[in-house]
């Protein structure tokens, strides 16, 4: 049985030290020459009591041990935070749901190399936790398995859309929509990381815990194979995700963690590469927020698999996924069993691709919607600025009922330097939803939630914060968003812009010390994934 990491752990190469690594280890209950014999691995999991999301994760993880030892290897657990955007809105911790992915990233990868293990589980349900994860994989080039916590139900599909508690979280597993939680549990299996079938399997599903033992099993062959992460995680396997995250009305938030796992991998993703791909590349399944259904109904229909088989004429099918086959292979025997949730390929709920990325003199290097959940009416619109120093103030002129048909609510200032931490402006746009109001458009610096629709920009970059054009918005400058043409302006001259930025100061707002002070010193771009540089 292969060791190709850990032997040093409990080599006798440098006597005497060697003993006090042996005695802790056999201090754990391990028996020492079991694991001289057999692979460490590591058992990464962002269990937690406080949210729908991870709360089961420990029973999966159970079966992943159960999976590591019957496969002939030696299993250890360790744990990340698991942090949910839905707990943190409204308030000042939404500031810190971003950062931990490069935080989680920094976890997984500095514990498994300080511990040196031999190959990796990795366990997660929902955004952030799912790409930090695999950012750390593509740092650390060890054997690495994916397994998702599946998605959850909500208490709608129980009892109808018209009870007063239809909006409930049901069960455990990510929220029962394409947000970015389920948008990355499907773009785990897309880049290969998963066993086929398992990523929309639900998370109260028996089968979700014999994909768990199945995945346990299989690390331990990846390591006896030399299957590590980047033999998987390719330059077509990230083509493939931009394609399929098209494909399947994925979360804007794509457009930060694919450039973030893709620069992991000393690759490129420019935003620009959305743009080339989603006019010939369709919304093909239409999930909340885009369609009327939800990822329960995906997963009844065929999961990822399917979908890629519907659209295998525009993906890299030589691309390799942690069984060891191609997805040549894996979409052969894939099976479509309702096509009125994964149509046929010229049957799709919308032409175009769901992500959208908009350029203009008011976004030089970008911003982010979700075309596919905008009504076609508002995908051209024009009106009048109506700026917001944050977030709050536009709450309160919700509240205040201010807002007037044919403004654009323009919020600066929540970028990744400026929020700090490019907090969520989910709120807004509920608040927008709920107005009654028909003909007002949302632009941000900030970014928003996976369940966002209606006509709201975000990611705008440069942001406010360096002094990009979006700081330079007075009150009714006309502000086009045309997204047909992918482009967003402001009716100012490039000269009418430097004049107003002559002698720019960041708005800096109050930051408790520790971690988000370093954070705002260096994290970069939205535009490049807001990484750390």
């Amino acid at each position: 049985m292969k060791k190709p990491k850990s032997l040093p752990l409990l080599d006798d190469k440098d006597f005497p030290i060697n003993r006090i690594r042996q005695t802790m280890v056999r201090g754990t209950g391990t028996d020492i020459e079991e694991l001289k014999g057999k692979p460490l691995i590591a058992v990464v999991n962002s269990q937690t009591e406080l949210n729908p999301g991870h709360m089961h994760l420990g029973r999966l993880a159970e079966k992943v041990k159960n999976g590591v030892h019957a496969a002939g290897g030696v299993p250890f657990e360790f744990n990340v935070p698991a942090p949910c955007d839905g707990m943190s809105e409204g308030h000042e911790g939404m500031r810190y749901i971003l950062p931990q992915r490069e935080l989680i990233a920094d976890m997984v990868e500095t514990h498994v190399r300080s511990m040196i293990f031999d190959g990796m589980v990795l366990i997660a349900s929902c955004d952030k936790i799912i790409p930090g994860m695999i950012m750390a994989a593509a740092r650390l080039d060890i054997p690495a398995i994916f397994l998702t916590g599946g998605p959850g139900t909500w208490q709608r599909r129980l009892v109808g859309e018209n009870k007063p508690d239809g909006g409930n979280i049901a069960s455990c597993g990510a929220c029962d929509i394409m947000g970015t939680a389920n948008t990355f549990q499907c773009m785990a299996e897309v880049l290969g990381l998963t066993i086929p079938g398992s990523a929309n399997v639900p998370g109260f599903h028996t089968d979700k815990l014999l994909f768990a033992r199945q995945t346990g099993k299989r690390i331990v062959e990846m390591v006896e194979e030399g299957l590590t992460a980047r033999k998987i995680l390719t330059a077509k396997a990230i083509e493939n995700a931009v394609i399929m995250d098209l494909a399947i009305g994925g979360s804007t938030n794509s457009t930060l963690h694919l450039p973030a796992i893709a620069h992991e991998l000393g690759l490129s993703l420019p935003l620009s590469r959305f743009n080339e791909l989603n006019k010939k590349i369709p919304t093909l399944i239409g999930i909340r927020p885009s369609g009327p259904h939800e990822i329960l109904d995906l997963y009844a229909a065929g999961g990822i698999p399917a979908v890629m088989k519907v659209m295998a004429s525009n993906l890299n099918l030589g691309a390799l996924n942690v069984t060891g086959k191609t997805f040549k292979e894996i979409v052969e025997t894939a099976q479509v069993y309702d096509e009125t949730i994964i149509p046929p390929r010229d049957k799709p709920f919308s032409p175009e691709g769901g992500t959208v990325i908009l350029f203009g003199n008011l976004a030089p290097d970008g911003a982010v919607v979700k075309q596919s959940a905008v009504d076609p009416e508002m995908r051209s619109f024009s009106g009048k600025a109506r700026v917001m120093e944050a977030e709050s103030e536009a709450l309160s002129a919700f509240r205040e009922k201010t807002i007037q048909e044919g403004e654009v609510i323009i919020i600066r200032n929540e970028g990744p330097k400026g929020g700090p931490g490019m907090p969520e402006t989910l709120a807004v746009t509920l608040a927008l939803i709920t107005s009654g109001l028909k003909r007002v458009a949302l632009v941000t610096d900030g970014r928003f939630s996976g369940a966002t629709s209606g006509p709201c920009v975000g990611h705008v970059s440069p942001e406010a914060y360096v002094g990009g054009p979006i700081a330079a918005l007075r009150d009714g400058d006309q502000v086009t968003i045309d997204i047909p043409n992918r482009k967003i302006e402001v009716n100012l001259s490039d000269e009418e812009i430097r004049q107003r930025l002559q002698g720019f100061k960041p708005v800096k707002k109050e930051v408790p010390p520790g971690f988000m002070q370093r954070y705002i010193k260096y994290v970069g771009s939205a535009a490049k994934g807001a990484l750390l540089e």
